[in-house]
């Protein structure tokens, strides 16, 4: 948003919600701030029909002639507001699978479907579909949801600023770290329970836990939460508007996460140095060169987990050359600038 504003347009953000501190931060960068109450989960006809028409109302009165959305329901949503109300250049990016295509439980098996067919009408009224791995846009290809390969553009992630986030010194004490939403499709439950094996092999080793669940139909029990709190495991950290401090006190980054677009919170410990353990799935394996700057392991899979963490709590010293390799690889591969060239030149701002 600030490249598009710096290069001369005219840049307005439509939230479901805008809480002050949003607001202040885009209206510092030049961007307008508007809110169309949606929900961001859940599915249903009456409201979602409400959101995309308030969407409508929005862009036509405001006068909208080019449109990026992310994420599913703005991308969905959004893409059918503003064909009706005449926006004529759109783009989406599709952030992850998701839920509905990484979960295989019920309710997800159930929308799927739903899901499939949105997405195949609404990514069809877009230019360009922003991808951020290969296996995501193959995954799309393969079940028709884009018009094929020549409708999509690959990024690397998002993007991290290499400027803001920078190495940091190790701790003396060995600390994992974890950032993400509190959901079971993350792989918070792995994690607890490979501390678990962890601690009784090495109890002065802290895991620690940053994020909040919002309200997700995926989320973590608060009284799951609150047990492994209760017996040691786990060190929450709640909610932080910064993560770096959290990072650096950390020696090591975990993401055990089941399917990701390209985690903005990998990227960020790679920035900062940090080696990281991570699972072989989609969006997850881009951000880790296997023994070089950490390690891949099986999804779902605690003991190996477990040896990939404790590999550094044995090998104390491997933590610094593997977090220089973090760094080299956030700097050839996710540098926020880089990024914002390719979206900017898709859309031929």
């Amino acid at each position: 948003m600030e490249e598009m504003v710096d290069r001369g347009h005219n840049v307005t953000v439509y939230l479901p919600k805008a809480a002050p501190p949003v607001a202040d931060a885009l209206g510092s960068m030049g961007v307008a701030c508007r809110e169309i109450g949606w929900s961001r989960q859940g599915v249903s006809p009456a409201g979602d029909a409400r959101s995309l028409n308030r969407m409508r109302r929005a862009f036509r009165a405001s006068g909208v002639d080019m449109m990026f959305a992310c994420s599913a329901k703005p991308v969905i949503h959004g893409s059918l507001a503003a064909r009706f109300a005449g926006v004529p250049d759109m783009f989406a990016m599709i952030e992850g699978a998701g839920y509905t295509f990484s979960s295989a439980d019920l309710r997800a098996r159930c929308v799927r479907p739903l899901v499939t067919g949105l997405y195949r009408v609404s990514l069809s009224l877009n230019r360009k579909v922003f991808f951020l791995n290969p296996d995501d846009r193959e995954l799309f290809c393969e079940l028709q949801l884009v018009k094929g390969p020549e409708q999509c553009v690959l990024l690397n992630g998002i993007g991290v600023d290499l400027t803001a986030f920078r190495p940091a010194p190790l701790p003396a004490r060995p600390a994992v770290l974890m950032i993400a939403r509190l959901l079971k499709d993350k792989g918070v439950r792995e994690y607890a329970a490979a501390a678990r094996l962890v601690k009784a092999r090495h109890p002065d080793v802290a895991f620690r836990l940053l994020g909040i669940a919002d309200g997700h139909p995926d989320a973590i029990p608060e009284r799951d939460l609150q047990a492994w709190v209760q017996e040691g495991l786990i060190e929450h950290l709640g909610w932080l508007d910064d993560v770096r401090p959290a990072i650096a006190a950390s020696t090591l980054f975990v993401l055990p996460s089941y399917r990701e677009g390209t985690p903005r919170t990998t990227m960020e410990a790679l920035a900062m140095a940090r080696p990281v353990v991570t699972t072989d799935v989609p969006g997850c394996r881009e951000t880790v060169q296997h023994g070089r700057n950490g390690y891949l392991v099986p999804a779902r899979d605690v003991p190996a987990l477990a040896e990939a963490i404790e590999r550094f709590v044995t090998n104390p010293e491997q933590a610094a050359p593997m977090g220089q390799a973090s760094r080299r690889l956030a700097e050839t591969r996710y540098d926020v600038r880089a990024v914002n060239r390719l979206i900017v030149e898709a859309m031929e701002l």
